[in-house]
């Protein structure tokens, strides 16, 4: 039996930022100024976004009932939920943010997304429409946080 010789490791160099001088490293305050005004201004689409998001995200849910949670429906309902747990804060809903992530995390993974059990999916999806129903934005709203740990809870122990 032979014996290999070790790997060399090659460090690799950073041209970009030495052509750039450094500029990678700040953000222009204008710029950000300029970005955070025209977030401002699109603030009031939000609820109406907000409102498309739960739309699409119940045609989700009732494609299941119809057709079966089966792969492709499970798929659809995973990426909506995937959807709110991105938008939920920028939409000014971080509640909505970590119940949709939470949903996320008990869809995730492909080869075991099925087995997640519908009554929990539907409470999470209620969850989700009634803080936005019930303008419920915060996790540490007393609401919001009740509905929150009673999700993590029921989802601790589905996993376990």
């Amino acid at each position: 039996m032979t014996q290999q010789s070790p790997g060399q490791v090659i460090p690799a160099s950073n041209n970009l930022k030495l052509r750039l001088g450094g500029r990678l490293g700040g953000i222009d305050p204008a710029a950000l100024a300029k970005a955070e005004a025209a977030l401002k201004g699109l603030a009031n689409n939000f609820e109406q976004w907000m409102q498309d998001e739960l739309t699409k995200l119940d045609a989700a849910r009732e494609r299941v009932r119809a057709e079966g949670y089966n792969a492709e429906t499970a798929e659809t309902l995973y990426f909506r939920a995937h959807d709110l747990k991105g938008l939920g804060s920028t939409y000014g809903y971080p509640l909505v943010t970590r119940i949709a992530g939470l949903l996320c995390r008990l869809t995730d993974d492909p080869t075991t997304r099925l087995r997640a059990p519908l009554y929990l999916v539907d409470a999470h999806i209620d969850s989700i429409k009634a803080a936005v129903r019930g303008g419920v934005r915060e996790a540490d709203h007393p609401v919001g946080k009740t509905l929150l740990d009673e999700l993590e809870r029921q989802v601790r122990e589905y996993e376990a």
